[in-house]
């Protein structure tokens, strides 16, 4: 598949869909993937499987909290320069990029680099979602290191990591990020194209851009067009579409706990008549519930999408008053393996809970 200019309306709106309200904020990032890709003729988007097994790949995207790519906006150079400086400081040439996560800003900026660089990009991520933390990937899952590794900040200057596991990679890629002003590109989790195949997500990419076109051609009230994406998703890797509450934001508390947005949204009926839905947030919606009762959990996908348009909403994008619809989806089976879940349960957030399959819970 070619990826054209065209295809990005419907690959952000998509990929903010399914990055549950994780993933960075996609509009600068959309406006440099338009230009990048205007500029050249396209971005070959390839199945892992096609790939060869002695290619070299790696993962390149944003690390941060999203609500500071609002401030510190990224420039059309910085993916290609992290890229040029990664494959210098391994003495390899990349042979294709792959998305860390399926994100509003993060499935682009492989797409950027691609278009400058000439390198195809893989129909899939490592997390067919948005997740906060680096071992939660399922690449460390899978046993593949995310270093070595290396990232820019917005003056250029570059960082090089070489950690013993994924749990202390997080821990010192955060907190450079917060020491380069808390908005970081990064090229990270290099492997061959067999390791690859072990352990990406397929097919995301493109799914975002079948579920960018109904949000688009479907444009209108949010529980209207709740049908047409629940065939879509029967049909995906993912579970089941539900609706979970629609009501109108009363209240949203947001602040940068040491490199993530954390925060916490609370809605009500529209009428103010009825019990109020809480979301907690990291980055991403990772809890939805009512009182004590939970509704849906990480790994399972939280998104909230505007009442009125059915546009999903970015969780620094959240504010007091907005109509909203919040949905849930059920995860791919690969996080609902106990190895996956020790890395991702609710528990690994600091919520004193087991995670049940939201199918179970609603």
């Amino acid at each position: 598949m070619r990826l054209s200019v065209g295809d990005l309306d419907d690959l952000s709106l998509g990929g903010v869909f399914l990055a549950t309200g994780g993933g960075g904020d996609p509009y600068v990032s959309y406006l440099l993937a338009q230009q990048a890709l205007a500029a050249s003729d396209g971005v070959d988007l390839i199945s892992a499987d096609t790939l060869d097994d002695d290619a070299f790949v790696a993962t390149i995207g944003g690390v941060g909290a999203p609500s500071v790519s609002l401030e510190l906006l990224p420039s059309i150079g910085d993916p290609l320069k992290a890229l040029r400086a990664f494959e210098a400081h391994v003495g390899r040439s990349v042979d294709a990029l792959v998305a860390f996560e399926v994100g509003g800003g993060n499935s682009l900026v492989p797409l950027i680099a691609a278009a400058q660089s000439g390198l195809p990009v893989i129909d899939g991520d490592g997390m067919g979602r948005a997740l906060p933390e680096a071992q939660m990937m399922t690449f460390p899952i899978a046993g593949i290191s995310p270093t070595p590794a290396l990232a820019i900040d917005y003056e250029g200057n570059a960082a090089m990591f070489d950690s013993g596991s994924a749990q202390t990679y997080e821990r010192h890629i955060r907190a450079v990020t917060q020491a380069m002003g808390g908005m970081i590109i990064a090229v990270e989790h290099p492997m061959t194209g067999e390791a690859l195949k072990s352990a990406v997500v397929r097919g995301t990419l493109s799914f975002s851009i079948d579920i960018g076109r109904i949000l688009r051609e479907r444009r209108g009230l949010a529980p209207q067009l709740l049908p047409a994406l629940g065939a879509a998703f029967e049909q995906s890797q993912y579970g089941a579409l539900v609706e979970l509450y629609t009501g109108k934001v009363v209240d949203y508390a947001s602040a940068i706990v040491g490199g993530y947005d954390v925060g916490k949204a609370t809605l009500a009926p529209f009428d103010g008549d009825g019990a109020s839905l809480t979301i907690d947030i990291r980055n991403e919606y990772l809890v939805a519930r009512i009182g004590d009762h939970i509704l849906a959990s990480v790994p399972d996908l939280i998104t909230v999408l505007d009442y009125e348009t059915g546009t999903p909403i970015n969780a620094e994008r959240l504010r007091f008053g907005q109509r909203v619809t919040v949905v849930g989806v059920g995860c791919p089976d690969y996080y609902r393996t106990a190895r996956a879940l020790e890395v991702v349960a609710p528990r690994c957030f600091g919520f004193d809970f087991d995670y049940v399959p939201i199918e179970q819970r609603v």
